[in-house]
């Protein structure tokens, strides 16, 4: 493990990937049918399709095929799908179907499955239903017995996990943390406690936030990468400690654009007790109290010399400055 404080070690990837073009051709609309719904096993095949998450190169000969011969592709952004259905001559027709989609959007795409027609799900970059739309379109078709048929692909997930190289032997996807409550503190806990790898999916904005908050209920020791951008021309892959991602998020090393894949590395001496997860907490507020109270005899002003801390460790600015004004 590095010693805290060292420089988090970024890896680049220097393979140009196109980027995607808006089409405003609008989408058509599929014609309602008030057939039956079909019995266990019939209608149509729901082809649940993994697109490039940036590099266009990056789809394999089954989805093309699979993209040709269906008769309809629901895509999360059809402008933004334009792209990769013509760069591979890909002529189907075309319907949106994303988040803001209404039970009207479903029930077409039902009927359409219902008359007996094949459709191919795709979403803007990776698979759908994998934090993105079409986990309730899946549910429906499989709930009536209808089949579905997943074509597999680029992955983010899996990308992050093996170009970490933090992973180890065991892992958990925990897809976009609930921006802020009990809700979220709650599963940070979890996380915390889990001796395994998490995979965590975050927007740019968020970033700092959530490295921040990771290296104060895991510790800012526990190893971890920074995964930006992946498979696209700025890839990087930045590794450290939880508390060097933090300092290297909030100083802009790590840029706050693209996307972003977090990995909380495997705790490898395994999970420790409450008792001594606390005491391991006292210890760090503690050491960083000194810190503070050593950068301010240094002639820095204390709430400068508590942010500076508080970005090195992960740990609260406030706690750490309201500490030592009240002390």
């Amino acid at each position: 493990m590095k010693k805290a404080g060292a420089a988090p070690a970024v890896s680049r990837s220097h393979a140009p990937a196109p980027e995607v073009s808006a089409s405003h051709a609008p989408a058509p609309e599929v014609s309602a049918s008030h057939a039956p719904a079909p019995e266990v096993g019939g209608g149509g095949t729901l082809y649940v399709v993994a697109t490039p998450i940036g590099n266009l190169a990056d789809i394999s000969m089954r989805a093309i095929e699979t993209l040709r011969s269906v008769p309809l592709i629901a895509a999360e952004d059809t402008r933004h799908s334009h792209r990769l259905l013509a760069r591979h001559a890909i002529a189907t027709r075309t319907m949106s179907f994303h988040a803001q989609s209404g039970p009207a959007r479903l029930e077409a795409l039902l009927r359409h499955l219902r008359d007996g027609s094949d459709l191919a799900l795709v979403t803007d970059a990776g698979t759908p239903a994998v934090s993105d739309p079409g986990a309730d379109l899946v549910m429906a078709w499989a709930g009536e017995g209808g089949m579905v048929v997943p074509i597999p692909g680029a992955s983010a997930v899996l990308a992050a996990v093996v170009g970490s190289g933090l992973a180890g032997p065991r892992w958990g996807f925990d897809g976009f943390l609930p921006r802020s409550g009990r809700d979220r503190r709650e599963r940070l806990a979890r996380i915390a406690a889990d001796e395994r790898a998490t995979i965590i999916f975050e927007a740019p904005g968020r970033v700092a936030a959530t490295l921040r908050d990771l290296a104060t209920v895991c510790g800012p020791e526990r190893p971890g990468a920074v995964c930006r951008e992946l498979t696209k021309v700025h890839e990087t892959i930045t590794r450290g400690t939880l508390g060097e991602l933090a300092l290297a998020a909030a100083d802009g090393t790590i840029p706050a654009r693209g996307e972003f894949v977090v990995v909380v590395g495997y705790a490898h001496g395994g999970t420790a007790s409450p008792a001594a997860a606390a005491a391991e907490a006292a210890d760090a507020v503690a050491a960083a109290r000194v810190e503070v109270e050593r950068l301010v005899a240094s002639g820095i002003a204390r709430g400068e010399a508590a942010r500076q801390v508080a970005a090195a460790t992960g740990l609260p600015r406030r706690r750490l400055y309201a500490a030592e004004t009240l002390d």
